[in-house]
């Protein structure tokens, strides 16, 4: 368990909604980096895209653990108790090509 993570337990596999940031992609928008919601697989963008799409998911539902999915790095970060830790042992593996929009 991660140091002061209270969420861990409740991360879930889950399948990739989008093969990209689903927002920016209904938008046409650019972004940086996705991150994968382990709670219910919305893609959104990173904190450094100009949309920050998965920040904005996790203000709108509460899930509090994303995954670095752009590539898929092997770290995953709660929002709540603001912890990074190591996912690399249980990746989400993307659902077919990502488009490069940088």
């Amino acid at each position: 368990m991660a140091k002061g993570c209270t969420h861990i337990a409740g991360i879930r596999n889950v399948t990739p909604s989008a093969r990209g940031c689903e927002e920016c992609l209904n938008s046409g928008s650019e972004w940086l980096h996705l991150r994968i919601c382990r709670t219910c697989g919305h893609v959104g963008c990173c904190d450094d895209s100009p949309n920050k799409h998965a920040t904005r998911h996790f203000r709108a539902t509460g899930h509090p653990i994303i995954e670095g999915y752009d590539p898929p790095e092997g770290w995953g970060w709660c929002y709540i108790d603001e912890v990074l830790f190591d996912l690399s042992d249980r990746k989400t593996p993307h659902n077919g090509p990502i488009p490069r929009y940088y």
